[in-house]
């Protein structure tokens, strides 16, 4: 998993994937943050993250999508299901790869924190929250897209279609709104990852919640590992 991961991670950067990640991650975020936090005069960085949460809908695929369909593309998928490695350490190479620049990415928030400083006390109970929480989010919308990245050769379907599962995701709440039966609304609300999310930028914390998006990063990098298995065998 170690060598998959390095090379993944370097893959990232000899690509430009990561600049392009990055900058526009510091460019939403810091607008986030000046619009939201700096010039309200205040040190609660909730609403920055509570905004972020439509940014990072339409970033991450930009992350995952050429994980494993650039493979596929360039017939180099065979020699890696092939090799002497197991397919959770290919799926969780690549993910944690993906994963890590999310991190970086996240992080930038405690650079905020020295701005903050100036305008007063720093809360860190809330900012950590919020900063767990965005993590807890991204990590599991980076295995949806990884998975949707194994199903297609061609990186720009990949994007789009994550894009579209994700904001579908989002959606959840919109659609146990127009639900008349009651116990089906109630099962799609728990399937919220918005009001999961939203309940850590306003100071809860749920631990049910951090096990539901640990559960959806589990599941689909399972999901991940079936179809490599089908495909090494089919």
């Amino acid at each position: 998993m170690g060598a998959i991961y390095r090379r993944e991670v370097g893959a990232f950067f000899t690509s430009g994937v990561a600049y392009v990640f990055l900058s526009v991650f510091y460019l939403l975020s810091g607008y986030f943050f000046y619009a939201g936090v700096i010039g309200s005069g205040r040190t609660d960085t909730s609403p920055m993250f509570s905004s972020m949460f439509i940014i990072i809908l339409f970033l991450i695929p930009i992350l995952t999508m050429r994980l494993l369909s650039e493979e596929k593309k360039n017939k180099t998928d065979q020699g890696l299901l092939t090799a002497p490695v197991g397919l959770w350490d290919i799926v969780l190479g690549k993910y944690f790869a993906a994963l890590t620049l999310f991190v970086i990415a996240e992080s930038v928030v405690f650079i905020y924190s020295i701005f903050l400083a100036v305008l007063g006390d720093v809360v860190w109970t809330t900012l950590l929250g919020n900063y767990f929480a965005m993590l807890f989010l991204g990590s599991a919308f980076i295995a949806v897209g990884l998975f949707i990245s194994s199903l297609t050769e061609n990186q720009m379907a990949s994007a789009v279609a994550s894009m579209l599962a994700l904001f579908v995701l989002y959606l959840f709440d919109s659609f146990a709104v127009n639900i008349s039966n009651e116990y089906i609304s109630k099962a799609i609300t728990s399937l919220s990852f918005y009001s999961r999310y939203i309940e850590f930028t306003q100071g809860i914390f749920s631990l049910p919640s951090v096990v539901f998006f640990l559960s959806v990063a589990f599941l689909f990098n399972f999901f991940t590992v079936r179809v490599l298995d089908k495909r090494r065998w089919g």
